[in-house]
């Protein structure tokens, strides 16, 4: 019989909770730190020479 707090698998459920929470919070703390370093408008006006110039050297 399984021990309390494990599945069928062997599996500490509730650990694997415990480090999937710790994991997101760690990723989202990249997230809002990529975020803020990107100038969203700058991405797009190199963006848009980008489509100008692949166009060009489609012709």
């Amino acid at each position: 019989m399984a021990k309390k707090g494990m599945n069928n698998a062997g599996t500490d459920s509730q650990s694997v909770r415990a480090k999937n929470q710790a994991s997101a919070q760690g990723q989202s703390q990249y997230q809002t730190e990529f975020a803020s370093e990107t100038n969203a408008q700058q991405v797009r006006q190199q963006n848009a020479k980008s489509q100008q110039k692949k166009g060009q050297n489609q012709q």
